[in-house]
């Protein structure tokens, strides 16, 4: 019996960032190189597609509506009539956006890396609604994965080269005691995106692995769902429920692609998601 099953048939290069979005009852995810943001609505199968003004690592919808995107050069806001305007723009040359994710707190934790994805190059900044920003770790290679546990005490990141799910200590003042939760062993491949579920559990797509693992809190290997893929990306649950984990995956530098490679794909009542959290700006 099939795990999974397609949500949309699609040949994005990089595809990435799926969120849902109670407000609208539709699933946001992106193709960063190809800088398109998809939505797509579960209970009519009706999608769209609006072009980024620049590569874009993230979106995540807004508290007063629209959107809020992790772009090359910062993070922009779109308003509900699609005016673009930014938030905190810092260019730095050869780097751009990657993951991100929106904390208990309602601020964005965006991740950067470099085009050429050299060592440290890369960094994760908390940005809140009024456009403040501070550098939480700064000298990181690929910026990925950010959740945090379902009392917020807990944010879980992933810097992929690491091969390492890692877990801090969370409160108001920030984060702190960084320690590995998980190693990926070799030739399984490389931790990309993760989503937190309502039991505190991980789940984790892997990069060259062709597969989304779930971990326990203690770091224990729960469940593995294996697809047909090797570049799947990233991860969330969606739906009414929110008990469908939609992921997403990517096609670039495959010399010889899966025809699902780059598609959105979901495994129905995989579990319990957490209800989302707006970006407040």
């Amino acid at each position: 019996m099939t795990a999974y099953e397609v949500a949309v048939r699609a040949e994005a290069a990089l595809g990435e960032g799926p969120t849902w979005d109670p407000a609208t009852g539709r699933l946001l995810w992106l193709d960063i190189l190809g800088m398109r943001i998809h939505t797509y609505d579960p209970s009519s199968g009706a999608r769209t597609i609006r072009t980024a003004p620049q590569h874009v690592g993230a979106v995540k919808p807004r508290a007063g509506g629209g959107l809020v995107l992790n772009l090359r050069d910062g993070v922009g806001l779109l308003d509900p009539d699609d005016t673009f305007r930014w938030l905190y723009h810092e260019p730095v040359a050869g780097r751009r956006a990657n993951d991100a994710a929106v904390a208990p707190d309602g601020s964005l934790w965006a991740g950067t890396m470099r085009y050429d994805e050299a060592a440290g190059g890369g960094t994760l900044s908390r940005i809140t609604g009024d456009g403040g920003v501070t550098t939480v770790l700064p000298d990181v290679t690929v910026s990925n994965g950010t959740g945090w546990s379902p009392d917020g005490r807990r944010m879980y990141y992933i810097d992929t080269p690491t091969r390492r799910v890692d877990v801090f200590d969370h409160d108001a003042e920030g984060v702190r005691d960084r320690r590995p939760l998980v190693e990926i062993e070799e030739g399984a491949g490389f931790p990309d995106g993760l989503t937190v579920d309502a039991e505190g559990c991980v789940w984790v797509a892997l990069w060259d692995g062709g597969a989304v693992r779930r971990y326990t809190p203690d770091g224990e290997l729960d469940r593995v769902i294996t697809l047909p893929t090797p570049r799947t990306t990233a991860c969330a649950f969606g739906g009414a429920g929110l008990t469908d984990l939609y992921v997403t995956t990517a096609r670039t530098g495959l010399s010889s692609p899966h025809p699902l490679a780059g598609s959105l794909l979901i495994i129905p009542n995989a579990g319990q998601g957490l209800p989302p959290t707006p970006f407040t700006g």
